[in-house]
């Protein structure tokens, strides 16, 4: 190959043009790539290059097709007549493949013979409800409209699997928006319209959640991504505020002096429980017309006062306490407590008591997560919630008023790359990786541009809530233009990316984490993207990250798309799933610290979107383990989350671990798997999933299934001695 390698470096200065007008250099791989597919001889490889280059050196623009002529030609030449054939066979193969993808008819049929990998893509949706079908159906015609509007080289690389353009059932045929942390603050003590109905600020907790539900349901229908509340505790406290002067009021009239204000007191305690647990149940009810239950996250920790304890205390019992009469485990909200050195971190903080609560309710619920409030501020500039599962707004402040802004704030869209397969292309070249990784770096610029263009087509009347009546923080008159909340980097639009542990393999063998060099180039890929966001923000306005993909789906749509191009590949494509973003190989049994600290440098990059997780079995009996984790991780990573052991069997009483099967899971005491009468829990990716009641792609049970456990007998002892130290700590503290 080096000696073809030499004469294609004559084309370099050739612009390509596709079938849809898009310019591109001349990328002599996809020209060997192609030799190689076709198992030609070197010299058919060497007939074939001469021909390319005695044809198109010298020219400034060549067309595809010109290209392709030349390739049939030159094999023909040879006598590869088979060869020519079965190149010309690929290109009408590709061709037909792209007709069919971009017809909704097909794609609907497809779909209602059940053969459509999309009825399992998303473990939030329940494929044999009514609704969840509708939006299916709608779905499939928005996937094929969605590739005809989009730039078709866009839409080819998305269908070929280089890269992924999200959420294609709902963008780009509709200009919506992807997740959001809604501005609750702003809305709840200005009120809003839904429907034909204006709704006015709260005048009790009750009232205020009730109101969140409302407002969350709304929103939900009019994204396609999750949605926040950021600080609730904070953020609810004056209504519960008034809840305590009115009881305040009747006390003063009923009640001896004495004992009114400790019965206000707990009065307003029942009520903000009452009221957290509605808030509980009503999104754990809801249905979007997304046909899935809205993907809510909560953030809580901050609050000082005895009414935010309160509602901190209350989100955790009940969660702890469970759902319904099984006191099954609640996938949403998703939870994420805040902690804060000098607040609820070490022994003698005043906060200290909420934070044991939050480790009980983890080990029972998996939830909360975490996030360590400096190290949010260091990696993204303020401290804020995610956007539902890991999206990450950076810090922004309001050239208008010169305040900071977060609730209010959005993401436009996440378009990823498949970096893996990048890493085979290369077979080994990094050179060729990093030529390659160029090319799809800028095809995924192509993309993103193209997400940013469709979503300011929207009109404020087309998402009333969200731009006109105070979700996105501001109120857009119905002639505004919706770009007034996303421009001057206000919103952020994502460069996604999977599977860096494969490409570590790829270049530097399975056990590449160990490896100084191979832990140098693969974060260098990540310090690329964000390099190339930067420069993209500063040429254009918008706010591009780098976005550490959960990839529910996409693990397995990548690898079995390369399973089929490149074959099985040891511990690449052979496990038949891809790596999470930057997260250490799942198979593998690091300690919860080596773990974090190899993962810890890559989110300085990807601010944009990242979460890390530790694997554990049943931690109930062990929370202080858990606790030497989260306070050994407060300086070291942003955002963590736990898995742990927290499966149900209603049936025998087995609380644990249910076996994995390549049907499902079941339980290992009684072999249960009735999702009516047992409770699986797993983490899907950012967020929990239960696969018995909606079942995961193929590639996700996979991951799932092979995840290892992180808890050692060294982390056993290091818990117990920190734990010593701590007490010695208390004591000292009550000393003094």
């Amino acid at each position: 190959m080096v000696k073809v390698n030499e004469q294609l470096t004559q084309l370099a200065t050739v612009t390509v043009e596709k079938r849809d007008r898009t310019l591109t250099p001349f990328y002599a791989y996809k020209i060997e790539w192609v030799l190689v597919q076709l198992h030609a001889s070197q010299a058919t490889q060497q007939a074939v290059i001469a021909a390319l280059v005695a044809r198109l050196a010298g020219e400034r623009t060549v067309k595809t097709r010109q290209i392709a002529a030349v390739i049939i030609a030159a094999l023909e030449k040879t006598g590869a007549h088979q060869l020519a054939q079965a190149y010309q066979d690929y290109r009408t193969q590709d061709e037909a493949a792209f007709a069919a993808a971009t017809d909704p008819q097909t794609k609907l049929a497809a779909l209602f013979d059940h053969n459509d990998r999309v009825v399992h893509e998303n473990a939030n949706k329940d494929s044999r409800v009514f609704n969840t079908q509708r939006d299916l159906e709608a779905g499939v015609v928005s996937r094929a409209l969605g590739l005809k509007m989009m730039p078709e080289v866009v839409a080819k690389a998305h269908l070929r699997g280089d890269l992924h353009w999200h959420d294609l059932d709902y963008s780009p045929v509709t200009p919506e928006t992807n997740c959001c942390l809604i501005d609750f603050d702003e809305m709840l003590a200005h009120g809003f319209k839904i429907g034909n109905a204006w709704v006015d600020s709260p005048k009790s907790i009750q009232t205020a959640t009730a109101q969140m539900s409302q407002i969350i349901a709304n929103v939900a229908s009019l994204q396609y991504g999750g949605c926040s509340a950021n600080r609730i505790d904070q953020l609810l406290e004056p209504y519960a505020q008034l809840n305590y002067e009115k009881h305040l009021r009747d006390a003063a009239e009923w009640v001896a002096p004495a004992k009114q204000e400790a019965y206000a007191r707990q009065k307003t305690e029942k009520d903000i429980y009452d009221a957290m647990q509605a808030l509980e149940y009503e999104i754990n009810t809801l249905y979007s017309s997304q046909g899935q239950t809205p993907f809510t996250t909560v953030n809580f920790g901050l609050g000082t006062s005895w009414i935010a304890r309160s509602i901190q205390k209350a989100i955790l019992q009940i969660r702890i306490k469970g759902l319904g009469k099984e006191h099954r485990t609640a996938i949403f909200p998703k939870l994420i407590f805040t902690l804060k050195r000098g607040l609820n971190l070490e022994p003698g903080d005043p906060n200290y008591d909420i934070k044991q609560l939050a480790l009980e309710c983890s080990t029972k619920r998996m939830y909360p997560d975490l996030l360590m409030y400096d190290k949010i501020k260091e990696l993204t500039g303020s401290f804020k919630t995610p956007m539902g599962c890991r999206s990450f707004l950076q810090g922004w402040v309001d050239p208008a008023t010169g305040k900071e802004v977060n609730s209010g704030r959005m993401n436009l869209g996440v378009v990823s790359l498949n970096l893996p397969r990048i890493a085979l292309l290369a077979q080994g070249d990094q050179d060729r990786f990093w030529t390659i990784f160029n090319e799809r770096l800028a095809l995924a610029k192509q993309a993103l541009d193209y997400r940013i263009i469709r979503t300011k087509q929207a009109k404020p009347e087309n998402a009333p809530l969200l731009y006109m009546y105070g979700a996105f923080g501001k109120r857009l008159k119905p002639t505004d233009s919706v770009d007034e909340v996303f421009k001057d980097s206000r919103a952020t639009v994502s460069l996604g990316y999977i599977g860096l542990y494969e490409v570590g393999a790829t270049f530097y063998g399975p056990r590449w984490e160990e490896n100084e060099a191979a832990h140098h180039f693969v974060l260098s890929i990540v310090q690329k993207m964000a390099a190339a966001c930067q420069k993209w923000e500063a040429e254009e306005g918008y706010h591009f990250s780098v976005y550490s993909t959960p990839a529910e789906s996409l693990t397995d749509t990548f690898c079995q798309a390369d399973l089929k191009k490149f074959g099985r590949i040891p511990d690449v494509t052979d496990k038949e799933y891809y790596t999470n973003s930057f997260h250490y190989d799942v198979r593998k049994h690091p300690t919860p610290f080596d773990k974090l600290a190899f993962e810890a440098d890559f989110p300085r990059y990807a601010a944009g979107g990242f979460i890390h997780y530790c694997e554990y079995p049943n931690l109930r009996q062990n929370p202080k383990a858990l606790e030497a984790v989260w306070d050994w991780a407060y300086d070291q990573v942003g955002y963590l989350g736990t898995n742990t052991a927290i499966d149900q069997c209603f049936k025998c009483g087995f609380k644990g671990e249910f076996e994995a099967t390549a049907q499902g899971f079941k339980c290992p005491q009684c072999g249960n798997h009735d999702p009516a009468s047992c409770d699986v829990v797993k983490r899907t990716c950012g967020y929990l999933g239960n696969p018995q009641q909606r079942p995961m792609v193929h590639g996700r049970h996979e991951e799932i299934i092979h995840r290892a456990k992180h808890m050692t007998k060294g982390m056993i002892k290091h818990a117990a001695d920190f734990e010593k130290a701590k007490q010695s700590e208390a004591q000292r503290v009550a000393r003094q």
